[in-house]
């Protein structure tokens, strides 16, 4: 950014801080998030943004700021830039894959642990709550995980999502968002009746109740998908 530019900002009555991406220097508005700054530099971003409101945990962001030794994380489209501000690339988020076959497990109390046995070693240290950018109890989940209490931990970590953040702050290395992923799919697959209505909508697909429906919707202009989403029934 030009010097003359910089001014017309500040004239404008906006404070300009800057940032520092891939070790190149912007001079940015301090009204933006990360992911607002990186496009107001210049960049174009194509990964990691998703719905830019803080709900999909896509733009889980590393950052630094001058003078301050912590390793900071944060969210690019909540997270706001800051003077001094260092923000570089890295291949992927930190956090192993751990694999596993949900038909090949059971819901039964140990299932949790011995999947990942690491949650034994939490500190109570509650720095992944702090983290959390749905304030989601997330220690209180790991515990319940840790006692086996599996519908609990799906309970309590019902919002997560699965931005990894609580991951990065751990000391003991507990992948706290994939816990919360099992401990949900174990309660939905072994621990709760299955959904009757859920099976008679499905025969009614398979019978093509619905086909007819379907063809209109598929054969349907933009201004006519457009009106029927506008004017949907919202329970």
């Amino acid at each position: 950014m030009t010097k003359d530019v910089k001014n017309q900002e500040k004239s404008q009555g906006q404070n300009m801080v800057d940032i520092y991406i891939m070790g190149k220097k912007y001079t940015v508005p301090d009204s933006l998030t990360i992911m607002k700054g990186f496009e107001y530099a210049g960049y174009t971003l194509i990964r990691g943004c998703g719905c830019r409101a803080g709900f999909c945990g896509a733009c889980s962001t590393v950052y630094r700021v001058a003078g301050d030794h912590e390793l900071k994380v944060g969210l690019a489209c909540q997270t706001k830039v800051e003077n001094d501000m260092y923000l570089t690339q890295i291949p992927f988020y930190p956090a192993h894959k751990v694999q596993y076959q949900l038909d090949e497990l059971q819901g039964d109390t140990d299932q949790l642990a011995e999947t990942f046995p690491e949650i034994t070693k939490c500190v109570g240290c509650n720095a992944c709550s702090n983290v959390c950018p749905q304030d989601i109890k997330v220690m209180k989940y790991i515990a319940h995980a840790i006692r086996g209490e599996i519908s609990k931990a799906a309970d309590e970590s019902f919002d997560c999502l699965m931005c990894g953040l609580c991951a990065t702050k751990c000391p003991a290395n507990i992948l706290q968002y994939k816990v919360a992923l099992l401990s949900r799919r174990l309660h939905s697959r072994y621990l709760v009746p299955g959904a009757e209505h859920l099976q008679d909508r499905l025969k009614e697909i398979e019978e093509g109740k619905y086909d007819a429906e379907m063809d209109q919707l598929m054969n349907a202009s933009r201004e006519e998908l457009v009106d029927k989403y506008n004017n949907r029934d919202i329970e």
